[in-house]
């Protein structure tokens, strides 16, 4: 007891020492240094090869009772040419169907397990509960060693994409990153290249398996498995499940270089009603995954605009200008070429002005070196955003993967944030110079038509190259012959559906039909009396999505999940409208004011452009066929979650019923979404009770 005091009271002295002794001066109006960057022990993985090539990898974590799946094919990209859409669309039929499961079949077989699988182009993904390992296998291998590609899979597939494609020609997002691709690379380019839809309507059953004969080999693919799961136990099971995968050899490709323009260039998307303009800064670079430039190009990009709200295209259009609610860049490595984006989302009359601005930061970059605290922060930035990816061990298996694609040094990720701590001002200034071309860039806009004057003095020529939404020459609208006017085209219109003596004797109609979205049916009934009612419901079997009845003057809208309403006056009217027949002959009594602007391309038709502006100032603008007369097209910017939205409805396949022609489908592009509507049924002067425009009805 008495040696445990002495050393009691020794510590008690020595700490009582050091508390009475001065403190030392600290200079708090300087930051601490930063320590030196650990070398990091991330979780290892084991890799062996089966006799077929089929490389695996394998990462242990026995954390949760679950296991990981991944297969990855590490090929040249593909230039599919006329059939552009095969490569992408043979990947999404690997999971619908084998040839002894249908789809359903499958995918009830996964969800029983409580697992999931999804398949792409280039590989496989699933994960399941560890004792179901074996079930979950079975059914992953017959999926990519024994896929159908049956066709009506394929039919399935063609028109949902197609439905999808069409919602993205009035998606300017969508649009600006096929034009920036089909600029940066070239249309001879795989990363270049788009589907159309007359690729996609050409794509037969035969590509997609000679894509996936040619292409889906264990020579050229990693099986990457992560979870609680041993070496030994991944060994056997991929032996058994996948060691009877025939090897091939695989097509190999090169493709020419792209290069920056010789100077600034600038293409120019007309998007009728756009209230906002999507400007990107963009060209190929030359830039390899996994080196020491990768890393610096990485500390580049997060200076300028790579994420969070201290980068300076973030403080400059957004906190400082208010152009925008976000700007951004983005400078990527490739083994094939890399390239250099930056842009955003603008309001129309700022679009000359935000652009001066991505051309002062990225010329701000090359001529300045960036400030020590600047560097410091954004390297801080870094490797928080690199430690948090450590949780998940998914991420192990990434490093594992590109080691071995990129054939990096197996310490490459370990020494990570000592290879980051190490970049100075001088190399992010120097890789600004590499990568950064303020005077070599492509400079895109999607926009309204009005703003493309103001874009000339950003292109060396004083010359604006104008596509359309697929990348052609853009056919500019040519004049109306003289004499015809908004009347004249309404006149046709009305003369087309039925003439003004038929339509004077419509009473009523009724029309019932269904809505196909994402996947699903829903019944839609309209039905209207010209005195000045109007019911139009929508709704899945026992549940109703939306009702909306108008009956003279009075109203009531109810949707799923919201309280009931009345129209506001906007509606009102355009309901009053709707119960009009002859309606376009009057437009001025609904507060319409409609001009004809001229004729332009559209649905493959010359079509007449009538401009609809509304009292309030809104508009719409309606294509109507100079051939038939018909409306073919709507477009109209709403606003949707308090941004404006292009809504464009396509009106076809016109049929008649009692001498009028109604458009029996119509399809709505709206926000990144697409739904059609078929009317099945359509009478007209047909007696509708009353109780169907009933205000009361729940």
């Amino acid at each position: 007891m008495k040696y445990f005091n002495s050393y009691l009271v020794a510590a008690l002295t020595l700490l009582l020492a050091a508390c009475s002794a001065p403190a030392p001066m600290v200079d708090r109006s300087k930051a601490p240094l930063p320590g030196p960057a650990p070398k990091l022990q991330i979780g290892q993985y084991q890799m062996f090869e089966l006799e077929n090539g089929l490389k695996v990898v394998v990462v242990e974590n026995h954390k949760l009772p679950r296991v990981s799946y991944s297969i990855n094919l590490d090929i040249d990209p593909i230039l599919e040419g006329s059939k552009a859409g095969y490569v992408s669309m043979a990947g999404d039929l690997l999971g619908a169907g084998t040839t002894t499961k249908s789809k359903a079949q499958i995918d009830e077989s996964v969800d029983f397990l409580g697992a999931s699988l999804s398949t792409g182009a280039t590989g496989v993904y699933g994960s399941c509960l560890t004792k179901h390992r074996g079930e979950f296998l079975t059914i992953m291998s017959d999926v990519v060693l024994n896929p159908s590609f049956a066709v009506e899979e394929l039919e399935k597939l063609r028109k949902k994409t197609l439905s999808g494609m069409a919602s993205d020609k009035t998606d300017p997002n969508t649009i600006s990153g096929k034009i920036t691709n089909l600029k940066k690379y070239g249309s001879n380019h795989p990363y270049g290249e788009t589907m159309s839809e007359e690729s996609v309507k050409s794509i037969t059953r035969e590509d997609v398996v000679g894509y996936y004969s040619s292409y889906f080999r264990p020579g050229v693919a990693y099986l990457i498995v992560v979870g609680d799961i041993t070496v030994e136990q991944a060994k056997a099971d991929a032996t058994t499940y996948f060691g009877s995968w025939q090897k091939a050899t695989v097509p190999t490709s090169t493709f020419g270089t792209p290069v920056e323009p010789l100077a600034n260039k600038v293409v120019f998307v007309p998007l009728a009603g756009a209230v906002q303009s999507v400007i990107d800064v963009t060209y190929p670079i030359q830039l390899q995954p996994g080196t020491q430039d990768a890393i610096v190009a990485g500390v580049l990009n997060n200076v300028l605009g790579g994420s969070g709200f201290q980068t300076r295209l973030m403080q400059n259009l957004r906190e400082d200008k208010a152009y925008t609610y976000g700007a951004y860049s983005e400078i990527s490595a490739d083994e094939v070429v890399g390239s250099f984006s930056a842009g955003a989302s603008v309001r129309n009359e700022v679009t000359d002005s935000a652009i001066v601005q991505f051309i002062y930061e990225m010329d701000r970059l090359v001529k300045e070196p960036i400030a020590d605290s600047t560097l410091q922060l954004v390297k801080n930035i870094m490797t928080g955003s690199f430690a948090r990816s450590l949780e998940r061990p998914q991420t192990v298996a990434n490093f594992a993967l590109n080691i071995e694609r990129y054939k990096l040094p197996k310490d490459y990720y370990e020494t990570y944030l000592q290879k980051l701590n190490a970049v100075t001002a001088a190399d992010v200034q120097a890789m600004a110079k590499r990568v950064i071309r303020p005077n070599n860039a492509y400079i895109t806009v999607v926009g309204n038509r009005e703003i493309m004057d103001k874009l000339k003095v950003f292109s060396v020529d004083g010359k604006i190259e104008v596509l359309d939404v697929e990348g052609n020459p853009f056919v500019e609208m040519k004049a109306a012959p003289a004499g015809v006017n908004a009347q004249v085209v309404m006149g046709k219109y009305i003369a087309a559906i039925g003439g003004e003596n038929v339509l004077k004797t419509i009473q009523s109609y009724d029309h019932t039909g269904v809505m196909e979205m994402m996947g699903m049916q829903a019944s839609v009934t309209d039905q209207m009396e010209t005195k000045g009612r109007r019911r139009t419901e929508i709704s899945l079997p026992g549940m109703p999505l939306f009702k909306s009845i108008y009956n003279e003057g009075k109203s009531i809208v109810m949707e799923m999940g919201a309280a009931p309403r009345e129209l506001d006056a906007e509606e009102l009217m355009n309901a009053k409208r709707e119960c009009d027949m002859l309606a376009e002959l009057h437009l001025a009594q609904y507060g319409i004011e409609a001009e004809l602007k001229g004729i332009e391309l559209q649905q493959g038709e010359e079509c007449y452009v009538v401009e609809m502006k509304k009292a309030n100032g809104e508009f719409k603008t309606n294509y109507y066929s100079v051939a038939s007369g018909l409306l073919l097209l709507e477009r109209e910017v709403k606003s949707m979650e308090d941004k404006p939205v292009t809504e464009e409805t396509i009106y076809s396949n016109y049929q008649e019923a009692n001498g009028v022609k109604y458009a029996s489908k119509r399809t709505v592009n709206a926000g990144g979404q697409s739904y059609v509507i078929n009317v099945t049924k359509a009478t007209y002067n047909t007696p509708i009770p009353a109780e169907q425009f009933n205000l009361n009805q729940k």
